[in-house]
């Protein structure tokens, strides 16, 4: 079976991995540069390598062979991960005054510490960029609370339950912050 190599959270609504268009093109494109030019350089240089005889002792060879299981690996996971792709535009968000998957939400925590995130698909989190998994315990809470400007919501963290309060939210190409009355 090739799910042992399918490493990432199994976290998904409905059997889909909801993703922006962005990271659905980064996917895409990270598949296609391993097999269109990582691969061959790769099985290239093990053919080279082979060709030099005693593979047992070959550097050059046993890594190629390694690396070339890496890609197979990676490409596999990518493949099924954009298969079970649900591609989903922020910017087509209609209702803008609500927090929804692809959401940039400013907001405030008990310390008086603002932050921004943006909710998006588990392959894209990054919190050095502020983007958040659509799993983590505070877009959870967000969405779950239908979160909307002014609104207080309960977050369940690993160091327990902590209050924050939503002080704006965007969309791509949304133009500003959307709430309030």
């Amino acid at each position: 079976m090739d799910d042992e190599d399918d490493d990432a959270p199994r976290l998904a609504l409905g059997g889909k991995f909801y993703m922006t268009p962005e990271g659905h093109a980064r996917l895409k494109a990270e598949r296609e540069h391993l097999l269109r030019v990582e691969r061959p350089r790769v099985v290239e240089t093990v053919s080279w390598a082979a060709s030099n005889g005693d593979r047992s002792e070959n550097a050059d060879y046993q890594y190629g062979k390694r690396r070339l299981r890496e890609i197979d690996r990676r490409t596999r996971f990518l493949g099924k991960r954009l298969e079970n792709a649900e591609v989903v535009d922020p910017a087509r968000q209609t209702q803008r005054n609500q927090v929804f998957f692809g959401a940039t939400v400013t907001y405030v925590d008990e310390s008086d510490v603002e932050r921004t995130v943006t909710i998006v698909g588990v392959d894209e989190a990054d919190m050095a960029q502020g983007k958040v998994s659509l799993t983590s315990p505070i877009a959870i809470a967000l969405i779950k609370a239908k979160a909307r400007v002014g609104d207080e919501v309960a977050v369940h963290t690993p160091r327990g339950v902590e209050t924050m309060e939503v002080l704006a939210i965007r969309y791509p190409d949304g133009g500003g912050a959307a709430g309030g009355d």
